[in-house]
């Protein structure tokens, strides 16, 4: 039988995005390598971060503004750059972003004082955050027939997931074997080739732009709110949470995102339209990956500092340490994730996945100084990559559930914000935990202590663990919140084009799906 060419709605032309256009695939390659590229930066940076430190003068009082800058400037604009990618087109937002976050990487690369690497660290930021929710919003409005939507999604979870454990392989490498700067420059030819190939290869649906007017108000609120958020989480982390700046952001925040909240319900073309959040499917979405990245940003610091400080371990074996988990995220994004979305509910596959990943966790719970690789952390880094890769990829997907396509972009923003903000909190939290832990035990136990070395190391362990059971609880409940909230049926042969991706209701016009 002839291929069925599916036309543009109203029209009788091909829709370039149809099952019939090849050209869809060749773009997800592209959008593909701009998502590990912002993937690899961000642990790649945290690898380089101490020789840089040393080759710039950076104080130790500064050192984490590198890391800062980059999370203010990307955290706090990310709704932004989402609605700009509605409004001014996905593919040019898209290649906008690449090109401009290669250039930042060339300045970062190039730094000669600690002004200039804190300068294009903010403007990697600010790119990022035009680039990261354009990535995503692309992928939703190309990809609306279930079954391939699942197969792009899985690849795009997969490399979101696993692309952290990959960056501490890399960053080994390049630190080792040539310099930081390194680290920064290896960006430049992911974003050359991304942006080249989505320039001549995207072709975005029509009718998928957004003409209203940017919201101002909106965007002034959103931003600096948020911004004085990432900074309470990230200022709590060295100076405490009873620290006045601390409170005082935390305060600040609160009002401002107060005041967007009270806005966006009243302007006629909101930023944010409350709709995105308010549907049920999208929310637990949001709240349950937000809470399994704070999860996961502890995993990633606490393992890289028992591997390194307590073990011994190099940077590059650090990175081959950590392979087991990126195999396990390709699996159970690619695999599993894939091949169940369009035969099962996506809670059946979010739940059990953070569940999976809850009890990778609590493996790393019993964590020793002289823990054997093979027996406690293999294992865990499996269950916690098969969890987590099962369960992110229908997350991903369902981030954009039912909403209009000329809300995709601002709809993946939200996303990558709760992945944001849950680092934050995440880096913060758990990182007062576990030093809280490590304190107490050493000052419990130093009366008797005979190899002060040794006390260190168990102290430190002693607090990664603690953290650790802290971590397990927030995936629990992320896995109850997905279970409970998280409603969509199995999803249908359409996806978000005007259309619910899964079973059920359409979640901005509560019609059945099957009447669209």
């Amino acid at each position: 039988m002839p291929q069925t060419v599916r036309t543009l709605p109203g029209t009788s032309e091909p829709d370039p995005n149809g099952p019939n256009d090849a050209q869809r695939w060749k773009a997800l390659v592209f959008i593909a390598l701009a998502q590990l590229m912002v993937v690899l930066d961000a642990t790649i940076v945290n690898i380089a971060l101490p020789t840089a430190q040393q080759d710039l003068g950076i104080s130790d009082g500064n050192r984490q503004w590198v890391i800062t800058a980059y999370a203010l400037a990307f955290g706090g604009l990310l709704l932004f750059g989402g609605r700009i990618a509605d409004i001014w087109g996905r593919r040019r937002t898209f290649v906008a972003g690449l090109v401009g976050f290669a250039v930042a990487s060339a300045l970062g690369g190039a730094a000669t004082s600690e002004a200039m690497m804190l300068g294009s660290r903010a403007l990697q930021g600010v790119f990022g955050a035009l680039l990261a929710p354009a990535a995503l919003s692309l992928l939703a409005v190309m990809f609306t027939d279930a079954r391939e939507r699942a197969k792009a999604f899985g690849i795009y979870g997969a490399i979101a997931g696993g692309g952290g454990a990959v960056g501490l392989l890399l960053g080994g490498f390049l630190t080792e074997y040539l310099n930081w700067r390194w680290t920064f420059y290896v960006n430049i030819p992911f974003a050359v080739v991304a942006a080249v190939g989505a320039y001549f290869v995207i072709r975005e649906p029509a009718g998928a732009r957004n003409r209203a007017p940017l919201d101002i108000p909106g965007v002034v609120l959103s931003t600096t709110g948020l911004v004085a958020l990432v900074y309470g989480f990230t200022r709590a982390e060295h100076s405490g949470w009873t620290d006045a700046w601390t409170i005082g952001m935390f305060v600040l925040s609160a009002v401002l995102l107060a005041a967007f909240v009270a806005v966006e319900a009243k302007v006629k073309a909101p930023l944010l339209p409350l709709r995105v959040l308010t549907e049920r499917n999208r929310a637990g979405v949001y709240l349950s990956l937000g809470l399994a990245v704070i999860s996961m940003f502890g995993l990633f610091l606490f393992l890289t500092y028992y591997l390194q400080v307590v073990r011994g371990y190099s940077p590059v074996k650090t990175g081959f340490a950590f392979m087991p988990m990126a195999v396990g995220m390709t699996v159970g994004s690619t695999q599993i994730g894939t091949r169940l979305m369009t035969r099962v509910p996506a809670r059946w596959l979010i739940g059990p996945g953070f569940l999976a990943a809850a009890t990778g966790t609590l493996l790393l719970t019993q964590l020793a100084p002289d823990s054997s690789y093979t027996t406690v952390i293999l294992p865990a880094q499996l269950l916690l990559g098969l969890g987590m890769g099962t369960a992110f990829m229908p997350a991903m997907s369902l981030a954009t559930h039912g909403v209009k396509p000329t809300d995709a972009g601002v709809a993946s923003a939200m996303v990558n914000t709760s992945q944001q903000v849950g680092g934050a909190i995440g880096t913060a939290l758990l990182n007062t935990i576990a030093a809280s832990a490590t304190t107490a035990y050493i000052s419990d136990n130093a009366a008797g202590a005979t190899n002060p070395q040794a006390l260190q190391f168990q102290g430190m362990v002693n607090g990664f663990t603690t953290a650790y059971w802290w971590a397990v609880g927030m995936l629990t409940v992320a896995a109850v919140i997905a279970l409970a909230m998280i409603n969509t049926g199995r999803p249908g042969l359409r996806g978000p084009q005007g259309t619910a991706t899964g079973g059920g209701t359409d979640a901005d016009s509560g019609l059945p799906a099957v009447l669209h």
